[in-house]
């Protein structure tokens, strides 16, 4: 490490007092909210995974799930139109990249409408982008736990990025879900050309090599952990100062994303570590977004802004998760929203820009 690192280092330790002992809203939000949220999943999980929400069937109009399936569909699609409370509401987040946020999504819209290549090729992309980003998400919290404690924004990122990346695709790639991630890949068949074929077979191809891919990462993994460890600890003595919440979160949510993407025991999975994804999400854009929200809605009062908040994106979220598959414009309007989600994402929440 640099003389300048450790001189960081150093500074925001001290720095650190002038925190709110290192939460970004409380301890009961944080803990509730954040930290325990995968706890608080894999228990929902497991009560529901042999109760009626999962045996009874619901026939609306066209729509067919059971009442958990509904609500967890409604859930991701809620918490995905919501980032643009925080893109487009937000007027100093928008002003930092305009055409992102308005001529990107207009060109994106505009290829799934016209390309039945651009329409497949986007929903696969989503769901492995999804896998990326929900990484990602646990990352950025946990950075935004070491601004808290005063650390500098730079030191430890790519080892909490790496770390974050192998905790959620790893047990996906290594263990009991990986086919349901790639099973995405048959939606090519709908594309009758070469090129099609070729990404329809991945399914097959992936599952004759599942044994690899599990000692892969295994063998890369356990490395890095004990690597990982080792180089928070070198800086700890040169001045870090170690955020509980951050420990926490990070070693609540490997666990749970070994135990439910790996094993998948109760067969609750994809509920489990969606459902913890979106209620971490939706309370991160309220904690922060909150004041602004009231603003510019001009509600006057944070309650309604709220009401309002959880309404409008229940009422997507709804509508999107039971949407019927023959309106083309309908699951462009989804998919535009779903990519451009995990697209902002990735530069919205910036704790090295200063954007949180």
């Amino acid at each position: 490490m640099t003389t300048a690192a450790v001189t960081r280092l150093r500074a925001g330790a001290r720095a650190a007092a002038r925190t709110s002992k290192g939460y970004i809203a409380g301890p009961l939000y944080d803990s509730l909210f954040f930290i325990g949220s995968p706890l608080l999943a894999l228990v929902i999980g497991i009560l529901i995974a042999d109760s009626s929400l999962r045996r009874t069937t619901l026939e609306i109009g066209e729509y067919t799930d059971s009442p958990a399936g509904l609500f967890i569909g409604a859930f991701i699609m809620a918490h995905l139109v919501v980032v643009f409370f925080r893109s487009h509401a937000n007027a100093a987040i928008f002003k930092t990249f305009p055409l992102r946020f308005t001529l990107v999504p207009v060109l994106l819209f505009t290829g799934i409408m016209l390309s039945d290549w651009v329409m497949v090729a986007t929903s696969v992309v989503a769901t492995w982008w999804d896998v990326y980003h929900s990484g990602l998400q646990t990352f950025g919290i946990g950075r935004i736990y070491d601004m808290k404690a005063g650390n500098d924004a730079h030191v430890g990122r790519r080892l909490d990025y790496l770390l974050n990346t192998l905790l959620y695709a790893g047990p996906i790639l290594a263990g009991a879900t990986l086919f349901d991630h790639v099973e995405d890949f048959e939606e090519f068949e709908q594309l009758d050309d070469v090129v099609a074929t070729f990404f329809t077979a991945i399914p097959a191809r992936v599952a004759g090599i599942q044994e690899i891919l599990t000692w892969s990462i295994v063998g890369v993994g356990v490395p890095f952990l004990i690597y990982y460890v080792l180089r928070y600890v070198q800086f700890a003595r040169q001045g870090y100062r170690v955020s509980p919440q951050k420990v926490v979160l990070y070693v609540v949510t490997g666990l749970c994303s070994i135990f439910t993407w790996g094993f998948n025991t109760f067969g609750e999975a994809f509920f489990i570590m969606n459902f913890f994804h979106a209620l971490q999400y939706f309370a991160l854009v309220w904690w922060i977004e909150r004041g602004n929200m009231t603003e510019t809605m001009r509600t006057g009062r944070q309650w309604l802004t709220f009401l309002f908040f959880v309404g409008f994106a229940g009422a997507y979220g709804v509508w999107a998760e039971m949407l019927d598959g023959s309106a083309r414009w309908a699951l462009a309007i989804v998919s535009v929203v779903s990519i451009m989600h995990f697209w902002y994402d990735g530069f919205i929440w910036s704790v090295r820009k200063k954007q949180v």
